[in-house]
This record gives structure tokens, C-alpha cells and sequence, in this order.
């Protein structure tokens, strides 16, 4: 691999890890959040960490592909553009529910978090298709997100 080739790939893995744990320091699992109802159909707790590994590695290639065929550097600034939203979203939607306690308003949050990989989807599908296919897994893991944040304020409502 040439030398050039490796910056990207050392940029969007240690944007994603950079991610990734700030979520993880964001996600405090105390008191609170044990002692709420959760539907029957919740994944155990140590999936998360494994899906969300997988997940931000497939959103690092995602965006190294997306970025690597943008052909000029307006297309290749949205692309940063767009994933960086996206990963604010992503951290904003950790501190609503678990650091301010509030999974009614991470549950507004996360629908807009949710129209924002739509967005990535759509865009970097118009640069390549695989970037595309690989954030598919992320959209799916944020909707079964936002159906337990809507399962955990129908359970233990209202909050504030």
C-alpha cells in the first residue's frame, strides 16, 4: 500500500475509534438506567459493544469509499460533512438518554440521527455503492435503537 493510501485510512479509523469512545464515556449504564423496564425483546447488554464495534468499523470504510471516489473536493468536504453530523448526532443522542436522563428527547433526537444515515446512504450511494451497503447495518442497529428508546418511555414514562 502506498503511503498516500494509508493517511485516509489511519484518519477515518481514528475518527471513527475517537467516536466510538467518547459514546462509550457518554454511556453511563448506573442505577438509572437499570432500573428501567425494558421490553422483553432488548438485546443483553454485551451485544451493544459488539455491534457498535462492527458498526463503526463498517461506517469507517463506508466513509473512506465515499470519500476516496468523490472526484473533487466539494463532493469530498459534504462527504466529511455529512458523516461528521452524523457522528455528532450519534454522541448528542447518548447524552440525552444516559447522561441528561431523558429518553423522550433522545427519542426526537434519534429520529433525526435516523434521517441523517438515510442521508449518508443516499449520498455516498450516488459515489459508490458499496459505501452505501455498508452503512445499511448502522441504519439498521440505530431503528432497533429507537424502538427501545420508544419502548423505554412507553415503560417508564414520563421522565423529567
Amino acid at each position: 500500500m502506498k503511503k498516500p493510501a494509508l493517511l485516509p485510512i489511519l484518519l477515518a479509523a481514528g475518527v471513527a475509534l475517537a467516536v466510538a469512545i467518547m459514546g462509550g464515556t457518554i454511556t453511563v449504564l448506573d442505577d438509572w438506567y437499570y432500573s428501567l423496564a425494558q421490553p422483553y425483546w432488548a438485546p443483553p447488554d454485551f451485544a451493544f459493544a459488539i455491534v457498535w464495534t462492527i458498526v463503526f468499523a463498517l461506517i469507517a470504510i463506508s466513509g473512506l469509499l465515499a470519500w476516496e471516489n468523490s472526484g473533487d473536493r466539494r463532493t469530498a468536504e459534504t462527504v466529511i460533512g455529512l458523516f461528521a453530523i452524523n457522528g455528532f448526532l450519534n454522541l448528542g443522542w447518548s447524552f440525552l438518554f444516559f447522561r441528561m436522563q431523558r429518553p423522550d428527547w433522545a427519542f426526537y433526537e434519534v429520529i433525526i440521527f435516523l434521517l441523517s444515515i438515510v442521508v449518508l446512504i443516499v449520498y455516498c450511494g450516488r459515489l459508490s455503492r458499496t459505501s452505501a451497503v455498508l452503512l445499511l447495518p448502522y441504519l439498521a442497529w440505530v431503528s432497533i435503537a429507537a424502538a427501545l428508546n420508544y419502548e423505554v418511555i412507553r415503560l417508564n414514562g414520563p421522565f423529567g
